[in-house]
């Protein structure tokens, strides 16, 4: 008898973890934010969520842990437990400009996350001021060609995505442009409507308001298609601009060392709740778009536009705050 117990111990042993795979989740799983309540990434946690936990059986709680520009947040997804309890929705701006500006010393997007799916995508919206006699964005570009370094860009920080995008739009069009950097799009717009910047980009919810009252004109919206808030505004598609990773996207993300069974199930479940027509419809209504897509194509966009803001970084000389 002892000869048989010794004997299948490997074997009980070789069991524990399939087991405690199957066990997942046996607890509340948490998402964690790495930014305050109310904006884009904040969003795209709180839209799956609800039916994510009807779908796992347990409840999934956002928590937002904003603070050291995305890193509080992130760290602690990336050092916590990998078992799939404790995963993060990531901002395009942070995963893939971040790392191209500052480096992955602290922290490797590509390295400490397991992708689980893409969420959510959101064109910008280029925008200027309505003082200026443009209406388009090649209108614009003839414009600031014909005064180099006199007209000023917004962005909400060295090394945003609105940074990064505009610089990367002065290499494509051949523009000199200054930037302006600020704390906040709060600020931001007050100062574009108040004339100090004549040009900014941004996601449409906060600007579509402006646009249509006047105080603001956009010129072109990024991605392939019109944006449907702003269905008379071209695409850069449409102006014989391409490849422009300027979209701002946001994907869920668990830490790297989940077992592959977890992330499985994980990505499962959130691409069914991201084919419930509510849920769709919930973030059309937010101005972004469901563009459900699985975990190595999260892991290829990210090499792609890691590399993309790298040159572009490398080429404009941008430097860490």
């Amino acid at each position: 008898m002892r000869r048989r117990a010794i004997l299948a111990a490997p074997a009980l042993l070789a069991a524990l973890p399939a087991r405690a795979q199957e066990a997942f989740p046996n607890r509340p799983v948490t998402i964690l934010v790495a930014s305050p309540a109310g904006g884009g990434t904040d969003f795209s946690a709180r839209l799956i969520a609800e039916p994510l936990a009807q779908r796992l059986g347990v409840p999934v709680v956002v928590e937002n842990r904003p603070g050291g520009n995305g890193s509080i947040g992130l760290l602690a997804t990336a050092r916590a437990r990998p078992d799939g309890h404790t995963l993060t929705v990531g901002y395009s701006g942070t995963m893939t400009g971040r790392p191209a500006v500052e480096g992955v010393a602290d922290l490797d997007p590509q390295k400490d996350f397991a992708p689980i799916a893409l969420l959510t995508d959101t064109p910008q919206v280029m925008l200027v001021h309505p003082s200026l006699p443009v209406r388009t964005l090649p209108e614009f570009v003839a414009y600031a060609k014909q005064r180099p370094g006199q007209l000023n860009y917004a962005s909400a920080g060295n090394g945003s995505l609105h940074h990064l995008g505009t610089e990367l739009l002065k290499r494509r069009t051949g523009i000199d442009l200054v930037h302006v950097p600020y704390r906040g799009t709060g600020e931001t717009i007050s100062d574009l409507i108040a004339g100090r910047v004549q040009f900014y980009m941004n996601s449409p919810p906060p600007v579509i308001g402006f646009v249509r009252d006047g105080r603001l004109r956009a010129i072109a919206t990024t991605g392939q298609q019109r944006h449907p808030a702003l269905p008379e505004v071209p695409s850069l598609a449409e102006v014989g601009i391409a490849d422009m990773p300027v979209n701002v996207w946001y994907a869920l993300y668990a830490p790297a060392r989940t077992p592959q069974p977890v992330q499985d199930r994980l990505a499962r479940e959130v691409m069914a709740v991201l084919a419930m027509p509510e849920v769709q419809s919930r973030a059309a209504e937010a101005g972004t778009f469901v563009t459900p897509a699985a975990g190595p194509a999260v892991a290829a966009r990210l090499a792609r536009e890691i590399a993309a803001w790298t040159e572009v970084v490398k080429a404009a000389g941008i430097k860490p705050d």
